[in-house]
């Protein structure tokens, strides 16, 4: 009866720790590549570089387009700064902004809101939507601007925000063993 016991314990312990698993058709998207997949805009390495390295490539400015990717700059709390593809312009100081690993590590957002609150109304600094608050953060953050892919963005799939699904059924007689079954919706 102990070893029953043992091997039911060990595979409930197995189960658990494979809920918290992701597996492998889930996609951790950080902000760069997730921008440049859905903008089009073609940079390469950390956002705080996506400025400079648009300069004579793309047409840069201060007001918001669809389809332009806002470039915050790096500050101390987002040392690699972070870039967000405009999805809709709601008015002159209010967007929407679709962009990764921002409220939740590797996560997507689409329409989310974000707010100039710079004194000039230039862009210069932004709060944006934060998920876990379930609305504009606390903080605000500095920008260089937008940078503008010349082109309609891509079509984005709002089928797979989500993690994959993890459910955990018994089979079998009472006492028996359990069966874990991941459940993945397709990658991006």
């Amino acid at each position: 009866m102990k070893i029953r016991s043992f091997a039911v314990r060990c595979a409930l312990v197995a189960g658990c720790a494979l809920t918290t698993a992701v597996p492998a058709a889930a996609q951790f998207w950080q902000c760069a590549p997730y921008a440049r997949e859905v903008s089009g805009i073609q940079i390469r390495g950390n956002a705080n570089t996506w400025w400079g390295q648009a300069a004579g490539r793309y047409e840069r400015g201060h007001t918001p387009k669809v389809g332009a990717v806002l470039s915050f700059e790096a500050t101390r709390s987002m040392r690699v700064g972070h870039v967000a593809m405009v999805s809709q312009v709601v008015s002159d100081r209010e967007v929407l902004l679709t962009h990764a690993n921002w409220s939740r590590p590797g996560r997507v957002e689409r329409d989310v809101r974000a707010v100039d609150v710079s004194s000039a109304g230039d862009w210069s600094q932004v709060r944006v939507w934060f998920g876990p608050i379930g609305g504009l953060g606390t903080s605000s953050y500095p920008t260089n601007g937008f940078i503008y892919s010349g082109h309609a963005p891509k079509a984005v799939d709002d089928s797979n925000d989500d993690l994959p699904t993890v459910t955990m059924a018994s089979a079998g007689k009472p006492g028996s063993v359990g069966i874990l079954t991941l459940v993945a919706r397709p990658a991006l």
